[in-house]
């Protein structure tokens, strides 16, 4: 599953450190760390509040699309 190289991408192209990261989804870097490496298996929810974080769905961390744009985005845009 391509979910750990996406939630690292976008991490990482945000300059943002894995601890950044770990204290908005109040878990250690080490947890945070084994998400993005595929040791650690990701809930639901967890998935959740990272695509939250980096305005994207989850769908695009579960690679069922390539569109990173998040929902509530695509809704507005498409009520203009």
């Amino acid at each position: 599953m391509v979910v750990y190289k996406r939630i690292r991408d976008l991490r990482e192209d945000k300059d943002l450190t894995q601890r950044e990261l770990a204290n908005y989804l109040n878990v250690s870097q080490k947890s945070y760390s084994r998400y993005e490496r595929g040791e650690r298996t990701i809930t639901p929810e967890m998935l959740s509040k990272i695509a939250t974080f980096h305005e994207t769905s989850v769908d695009y961390l579960l690679e069922r699309t390539d569109d990173k744009t998040a929902y509530s985005k695509k809704e507005n845009h498409s009520n203009r």
